[in-house]
């Protein structure tokens, strides 16, 4: 991993920040001798953005002044010379700040600190011996004998040029796709992907290993930290690392896409590709064994006369819907989960395609109007040149406008629309074990509260709750009350609440070429968020949890069984909900679809792109993936990423053919 270099006062402040949220006591080791700042550091140091180091530099800097703990409150002393219950109540001050930039800078100390306490290994690469506290039993360890990767990226030895006829930028869901089709009508094809290459022997369910080699370095939020951006980053993309589930793009959705100046989304040539993607996939609703999680969910709903319903899920007989399930998110090492890793890129390679990974693309070879090839440099800085005749962008909906507007494209929806469906989630507390890291990852869903309005609400699913998925939406108030929490997340479900988003927010580019996220929730969109927030706890209080408690940064929690509980207890947390507040740095959110950032449509004047895919500024430049959906979904996305993939590169290849 790439380094950040700090002074010793930076150095020491972020020690002391680190051991603030994680201090040592009760036999659970501090950060620092858990190597967390460390660990921090380099988590920052993988962001590609100068500015983002240098911000975190000047906190630091600042934060161990004597002026700023005497600033809060404190005597003319550095932070890291206070008491721990000091440090806490400083921390805490930024936390509940007015200043949104304060609230900002807490959230992304508390969750880097947090995450990396429970994701790193213990000594000599042991067992982390906070887990035993938690009860986590840890990473599952590489296969003994795994299969040899079937793919073949190229190797780059130095300044290199190469021509084909598509350059696919991106490899998920959407370039996946779009270079098997094109490779199978007979062009030469090459992708090129800014992340590694990972297959089975490399999936050992470890937290760490994932998030820093499989998933986006950057951005991994927007800009006020109010949405967690959570995005494949590797050959495959989002599919490798996504929960296996396939919905079909909805009707209704079809016919408002169709609405937007895409006829073809109730054609049937959208039919055609979305039944291609799915037998391609395997997609399948016989492997939804529900996992403890779910069967709370499917208890909550049934008591209350509720929606629930099996996943469709793109798995296999090797998905052994068990222990190995719940790290679905860090990858699949038993290869049961069909990412386009294990079919259309292999489709791909069979057919001729050629792949080039750890390579990001700088912007797009425009000539007379048109696109004819990329710029790219690898990640040992080498430059690579590709001539080809037409470019697919499909780097997803973060680095999709990012790279046509490093290229020079001005259409005003460029960026815009962006759609994230935050998620935030709703726990509940339970008399048994459940072991919710464990069991499949989504094998249920209720769609009871799907159309609150014009067909928007929220989607309630649940997610294996290992503790890089716990720690972001639980609150911190302090150390011993953090832990208390953690202590209990063996006993602990989180009903998902997926908002289909109506207003959306914006990807602008940095002055170093990076994407920079932009969001706030409508109060449209918070109406339908808080309707699901009461309806997941009252699945929880049907599935008899003893303790319900928000994803807020304050603690707002009830107990459906004690005294004053039911509807008057509920009604008394939504209150407390609404008094701690639903914006950046008061209510938890994250988003693991990230869409619309390049929206198809009937017009430049309404849309990036042209119902081909072509963007209106550019010939011969297509966006194939979730940027180009016209609005949100409202299901998880990768089928309908793939479908206008598979519709858009038919069409591309007859023309180029």
């Amino acid at each position: 991993m790439p380094e950040l270099t700090l002074s010793a006062r930076q150095g020491r402040a972020l020690a002391a920040i680190c051991d603030t949220f994680c201090p040592s006591g009760d036999g659970l080791p501090s950060a620092s001798e858990l190597g967390v700042p460390a660990a921090v550091a380099k988590l920052v140091a993988r962001d590609p953005r100068a500015a983002a180091q240098r911000e975190l530099k000047q906190l630091l800097s600042a934060w161990e002044s004597p002026a700023l703990t005497y600033a809060i409150g404190h005597r003319w002393r550095r932070f890291s010379a206070l008491e721990q219950q000091q440090r806490e109540a400083a921390l805490l001050s930024w936390g509940d700040s007015r200043l949104p930039q304060r609230r900002a800078a807490f959230q992304a100390l508390r969750k880097g600190a947090l995450l990396m306490y429970y994701a790193l290994p213990g000594a000599g690469g042991g067992a982390n011996p906070v887990w035993e506290t938690i009860g986590y039993p840890g990473p599952l360890g590489l296969l003994a004998d795994p299969p040899p990767k079937a793919l073949r990226p190229l190797a780059i030895d130095g300044e290199t040029t190469l021509d084909c006829d598509v350059v696919v930028v991106g490899s998920g869901a959407g370039g996946g796709v779009a270079a098997a089709v094109l490779s199978a009508a007979g062009l030469d094809v090459l992708v090129i992907e800014g992340g590694g290459y990972f297959d089975d022997g490399d999936f050992d369910g470890g937290e760490l290993n994932a998030l820093t080699r499989m998933y986006s370095g950057s951005p991994t939020a927007t800009h006020d930290q109010s949405v967690g951006l959570i995005a494949g980053a590797c050959l495959g993309g989002g599919t490798v690392v996504n929960y296996s589930t396939s919905f079909r793009t909805p009707d209704e959705v079809r016919a408002e896409w169709a609405a937007h100046g895409v006829p073809a989304f109730t054609g049937a040539d959208y039919d055609a590709a979305l039944d291609a993607v799915c037998e391609r996939l395997g997609v399948n609703q016989e492997h939804n064994d529900p996992s403890t999680r779910d069967q709370k969910l499917r208890a909550g709903a049934l008591a209350l006369g509720w929606h629930v319903d099996a996943m469709p899920r793109n798995v296999d007989g090797r998905c052994d819907q068990g222990v190995d399930c719940g790290s679905c998110g860090l990858g699949c090492r038993r290869g049961a989960k069909q990412s386009v890793v294990k079919t259309w890129l292999q489709d791909a390679d069979a057919a001729g395609a050629r792949l080039l990974v750890d390579t990001k693309v700088e912007r797009v070879r425009i000539e007379q109007g048109a696109a004819r090839g990329v710029e790219a440099r690898t990640a040992a800085g080498q430059r690579v040149t590709v001539r080809a005749r037409a470019v697919v962008a499909a780097a997803g909906a973060l680095h999709t406008p990012a790279l046509l507007k490093r290229s020079g494209l001005q259409n005003q929806h460029v960026g815009r629309h962006l759609k994230l469906h935050p998620a935030t989630a709703v726990w509940g507390v339970y008399d048994e074990e459940l072991r919710p890291w464990e069991g499949t990852m989504q094998a249920l869903y209720s769609d009871q509260h799907r159309d609150l309005d014009g067909g928007y609400g929220v989607k309630y699913e649940t997610a294996a709750a290992l503790p890089h998925l716990a720690v972001p939406f639980f609150p911190w108030r302090g150390s011993a009350a953090h832990h208390e929490l953690m202590q209990a997340l063996s006993s602990s479900v989180a009903f998902g609440v997926l908002l289909r988003d109506r207003d959306g927010g914006e990807v602008r580019v940095g002055r170093d070429g990076e994407p920079v996220v932009r969001y706030a929730l409508s109060r449209y969109d918070l109406g339908h968020m808080r309707r699901g927030v009461e309806g997941a706890a009252r699945m929880h209080e049907a599935a008899g949890a003893r303790r319900v408690f928000s994803s807020q940064s304050r603690f707002v929690a009830y107990e459906p069984g004690g005294n004053g509980g039911g509807d008057a207890a509920r009604e008394r947390f939504l209150r407390e909900v609404d008094a701690c507040g639903w914006g950046a740095g008061r209510t938890h959110y994250a988003s693991f679809h990230i869409m619309g950032s390049a929206r198809m449509g009937g017009s430049a004047a309404t849309s990036a792109v042209a119902p081909n895919g072509e963007t209106w500024d550019v010939r011969d430049l297509y966006v194939f993936d979730g940027a180009a959906f016209p609005s949100a979904p409202g299901v998880n996305p990768q089928v309908s990423i793939q479908a206008i993939a598979h519709m858009g590169a038919r069409a591309l290849a007859a023309r180029l053919a």
